[in-house]
């Protein structure tokens, strides 16, 4: 089993606390075998509330279950729920900062869509702003409290070893 760590690195102006709007929060991952090194062509989803059993498991239980198709290995991956999802705050905009981490079993992620709706709230009024989408990239409102844009630039992620 490796656990592997995903960071995201994004630009905030006048917000902070960027993180998935719900707990039913679908994130999108690029993966790859690492018994063969074949990379699934379409992005998979993993949701921290579905959970699915694991064939040949007594009372185990996976986020992703995911068969290789050129290699035929089964292979798994699961949120390490003992580490809370972590928001994105003002202090670290435009650097790295992890987010969650993962348990995975002949597989590994390679890369991270933002697709979805999260959340954030102003760094002065703290006025919470629940529709975060992102549109190319970016997100962009106006804090009425404030009487200031507000703008969430995604610029990267990346994935280690947790």
């Amino acid at each position: 089993m490796v656990r592997l760590k995903l960071e995201i690195k994004a630009e905030l102006s006048n917000v902070t606390d960027l993180k998935p709007a719900s707990d039913d929060f679908e994130y999108f991952f690029k993966v790859c075998c690492t018994s063969c090194r074949e990379t699934h062509p379409k992005l998979v989803s993993l949701n921290r509330l579905k959970e699915r059993p694991v064939s040949g498991g007594k009372h185990k239980t996976a986020h992703l279950i995911w068969r290789c198709s050129n290699c035929k290995h089964e292979n798994t991956a699961k949120f390490d729920t003992s580490i809370p999802t972590r928001p994105y705050t003002a202090d670290h905009s435009e650097s790295f900062s992890e987010v969650l981490v993962i348990e995975c079993r002949g597989l590994e992620f390679t890369g991270f869509d933002p697709r979805g709706t999260w959340s954030c709230k102003g760094t002065e009024t703290k006025t919470t702003f629940p529709n975060v989408e992102f549109e190319e990239g970016e997100w962009i409102d106006y804090d009425e409290k404030a009487a200031l844009p507000v703008q969430v630039s995604f610029l990267e992620s990346r994935w280690s070893r947790a």
